[in-house]
């Protein structure tokens, strides 16, 4: 993928970004588009892993090549987690500010990248995107999913003006992160379904195109689920194109419908509990794709009963893998496959399944339709 271009068509002129770059050695792109684009002030923002990763190196490289360069570490939490709340953006606002900044570039992956999308929202900045890992598919997003008051709300930020995606870093990622990516796109078959069924019954806003788009991602993914488990550079570029192909989707239909249902719903219970209880955190996409199997199963079993469903829903549940098959490929691609493994307590699956519905009621779900709601 040499530019947005390749991708889908439009760059620049379609309000994507342009280039999109999966090479091996594209990292090191980033500084001479920076300059080229007259951002002399850049804000490089990283954790304490990921600037050794990649975040030293390109502020070094940038203010060689005569940019005024500052990196930025985002510091973690009490538990030992770098979150996306409060603190963090505005840490990352602070030293953009301090520093005069023009350009921000976030060189991380999901967290370090919602910190700086809305950071550079909030200051009215460009960004550019630096993944270090495949882990989610959020890159090319135009919204934060933050952190405020121990809630998980989904705030308007900036989309990246660039990304650069590095396959000598993204295949260097630890295998977890990997496989949490693969876990955040096993999710699109639920929350396709889910976005059929608001069409079929709430008249929410659809677009086959972009279903289509997502779909294609899905399906790539899939059908590389082990050599994404092996880690190898075939899986790792069909796993990030994938990401980026549904963030794409994200970003041309403006909300988060093509690739977020009742198993994002989950996560976010899941996540928000962890946090109040004051437990580490657990990958995103792991959360995602475990979930993603938990609602399968449950949808599935809901139709057999006999619910009522719109023609369209039960043909399109009737293709959908059941609980069983989506834990095989999370398997296969080397992620964990059930809440145990996730450290989720019965109680709490069961909890997290139960409120999916109303944690975003805008949406109309499956599950709020069975909850009489």
């Amino acid at each position: 993928m040499n530019g947005a271009s390749e991708v889908l068509g439009g760059g620049k002129a379609a309000g994507l970004p342009d280039p999109i770059r999966l090479a091996r050695g594209a990292a090191d792109e980033a500084v001479p588009y920076l300059l080229d684009a007259g951002l002399k002030r850049a804000l490089f923002v990283a954790d304490e892993t990921t600037a050794r990763v990649i975040g030293s190196r390109l502020a070094e490289r940038y203010g060689a090549a005569g940019g005024a360069a500052r990196l930025e570490i985002i510091r973690p939490n009490a538990a030992g987690d770098v979150v996306a709340d409060e603190a963090s953006v505005l840490q990352a606002i602070i030293a953009a500010q301090h520093h005069g900044a023009d350009a921000l570039v976030a060189a991380g992956s999901g967290t370090i990248h919602d910190i700086v999308r809305y950071a550079a929202y909030t200051l009215g900045l460009p960004f550019v995107s630096v993944p270090t890992a495949p882990s989610v598919d959020g890159f090319t997003s135009k919204g934060a999913p933050l952190i405020l008051r121990g809630e998980k709300i989904t705030l308007p930020a900036a989309a990246p003006i660039a990304v650069f995606a590095d396959l000598d870093v993204l295949c260097a990622a630890p295998q977890p992160l990997i496989a949490a990516g693969f876990g955040d796109m096993l999710g699109k078959y639920t929350s396709l379904f889910d976005w059929v069924y608001g069409r079929e019954t709430a008249g929410e806003p659809y677009d086959e195109d972009i279903a289509g788009l997502t779909r294609g991602a899905l399906e790539r993914c899939v059908s590389h689920a082990e050599s994404i488990g092996e880690g190898t550079e075939e899986g790792v570029r069909a796993l990030m194109q994938s990401l980026i192909e549904s963030g794409i989707a994200l970003l041309r239909f403006g909300q988060s419908h093509p690739a977020s249902g009742a198993e994002h719903h989950i996560s976010h219970y899941w996540e928000m509990h962890f946090l109040r209880t004051g437990r580490r955190q657990v990958l995103h996409g792991a959360k995602v794709g475990v979930a993603c199997a938990e609602v399968a199963d449950l949808y599935k079993r809901y139709a057999a009963e006999g619910r009522p469903l719109p023609d369209a829903c039960r043909r399109m549940l009737a293709e959908l893998p059941d609980g069983d098959e989506l834990r095989r490929l999370l398997r296969a691609a080397g992620g964990p496959a059930v809440p145990a493994e996730l450290g989720i307590e019965p109680e709490l699956r069961d909890e997290a399944l139960r409120r999916a519905h109303v944690v975003r009621l805008n949406r109309h779900t499956l599950l709020r339709a069975i909850n009489g709601e």
